[in-house]
């Protein structure tokens, strides 16, 4: 029997991708041979990360100008690559501050060149998205950090900009719609919402490159990595199969806008719950609140851990809250069956009545 897997990423995959994903471990199509041993350069491989390329496309409905890269890393990787590969040493590139994963990359950026922080919402714990700011025309690009993953908050709107947006949207991904065209590079890790751990995503517009005058080590290139396909060196083949099943689940349910109702309907059903019962408390400004990442704590921190033991022996797993926000996190991704948000939601009002 499967657990109720409400961790933060690696996270739920669908059933479907995991039976299809466990007999390539086997025998991949019929070669004889595992997923884990096909040559990366063999048809059926290239076939896979094409697809997965693809998918990609048509999912988020990119432009012609965008490429889809899947590279090694994670996204921390890209905190780096993004600043070495776009700003200039004598230029500024304009951040906006919600959380560890946004100052991780501020910090990496200012290797590179200056960073022009141009509102955080660090003072109040990050408990909200920072909605006044102004960005500099001259800015290189701004960069967002869409969905925080470690305090439960999410732009819920585009910010309207003349200079390149730039994202990392690791923990929301496909989750909802919007025009992905109005950004300039995306990435994400696929670990959330398109696939296992040991992939990045990035889609990049190919007018952004080549605009820097530093030498860029040939494996940290855009450019390079799109020449080749995103097979500029042996790619993690099982982290993009995986993917490649996860985005093909996800066209099968209607694509992005079906998913978006569901995780819609599954944040509605755990918000309500966290603003009814008395024993618990949102940390998060409700307008700013994740579709993704629910954080909440309770007024009685003493009985946190006996709720957690209680989720435990109800097969409920991952929703103990990150070290540094606390609480809990119920994680939400478009994995995550509708059921299992209210076995969440029974537990919670269970415990209630039993405490009252």
């Amino acid at each position: 029997m499967k657990v109720h897997n409400f961790n933060a990423g690696p996270s739920v995959l669908p059933n479907e991708v995991l039976y299809k994903a466990s007999k390539a471990l086997i025998d991949f199509e019929g070669s004889g041979m595992s997923i884990l041993e096909i040559g990366h350069r063999t048809e059926p491989f290239v076939a896979v990360m094409e697809e997965a390329r693809n998918l990609v496309r048509e999912l988020m409905q990119l432009d012609d100008d965008f490429e889809v890269l899947y590279l090694h890393g994670g996204a921390t990787t890209q905190f780096m690559q993004v600043p070495m590969n776009l700003l200039e040493s004598s230029e500024t590139a304009a951040y906006v501050d919600t959380g560890v994963w946004s100052n991780k990359a501020i910090k990496e950026a200012k290797l590179f060149g200056f960073v022009d922080v141009v509102a955080s919402s660090k003072d109040s714990n990050y408990n909200h998205i920072p909605k006044q700011f102004n960005i500099p025309p001259q800015a290189s690009y701004l960069h967002i950090t869409t969905n925080n993953t470690i305090y439960g908050t999410q732009w819920h709107m585009t910010p309207v900009t003349d200079v390149p947006l730039i994202a990392d949207m690791s923990s929301d991904i496909m989750s909802r719609s919007m025009d992905f065209n109005k950004y300039s590079l995306i990435y994400a890790g696929v670990q959330k919402n398109m696939g296992a751990a040991g992939a990045t995503m990035v889609a990049i517009r190919k007018s952004m490159l080549g605009k820097v005058s530093r030498k860029i080590p040939a494996i940290l290139d855009y450019k390079n990595h799109i020449d080749n396909g995103s097979m500029l060196n042996t790619p993690p083949v099982f982290a993009v199969y995986i993917s490649m099943l996860t985005l093909r689940w996800l066209k099968e349910q209607g694509g992005i806008p079906a998913i978006e109702k569901i995780n819609e309907k599954k944040a509605a059903l755990l918000y309500d719950e966290v603003d009814h019962n008395p024993l618990f408390r949102g940390t998060v400004a409700k307008e700013d609140r994740s579709l993704m990442n629910a954080c909440f704590i309770m007024d009685k921190p003493e009985m946190e851990e006996e709720f957690l033991k209680f989720c435990k022996k109800e097969d409920i797993v991952g929703i103990k809250g990150h070290r540094l926000s606390g609480g809990f996190r119920v994680s939400m991704y478009n994995a995550l069956p509708y059921e299992s948000v209210e076995v969440m939601v029974e537990a919670m009002k269970y415990f209630s009545l039993k405490k009252a």
